[in-house]
């Protein structure tokens, strides 16, 4: 029988891929989260677009990691431990937008530069 704590995680997994596919995003979960079934290392639990999501659910998470709880017009907190990179915590959905007008600028970006190439080649 599967272990609660295992279903928790599994859920926030699947509401991670369905959340990016509801935004037009490509999402994909890795079978029994191991993300060697992705040609990943084994701690990846999904993937939107390119990017690689290890989800952790837990019962209790220091409230100040969540923007809101430092007032409603906080976005995003920052924060670092010692001799690491700092790191930037945002709501999911926040992220899912970003990487939506990432994809939206470079799908742009190609297009237009396989119309540029095409009008090149009519010019040769």
């Amino acid at each position: 029988m599967t272990h609660k704590n295992k279903i928790r995680g599994n859920n926030l997994e699947r509401e991670c891929v369905n959340v990016a596919k509801e935004e037009g995003l490509s999402a994909k979960r890795a079978y029994a989260s191991d993300g060697r079934a992705l040609g990943k290392s084994e701690q990846v639990d999904c993937l939107v677009e390119s990017y690689t999501i290890q989800a952790k659910r837990k019962k209790k998470v220091a409230q100040w990691l969540y923007p809101d709880f430092h007032n409603e017009d906080v976005n995003v907190v920052v924060t670092r431990m010692d001799r690491k990179e700092a790191l930037a915590i945002l709501p999911y959905k926040e992220w899912i937008r970003l990487i939506k007008i990432e994809k939206e600028h470079n799908d742009g970006k190609s297009k237009s530069d396989s119309t540029r190439s095409s009008n090149d080649n009519e010019n040769d």
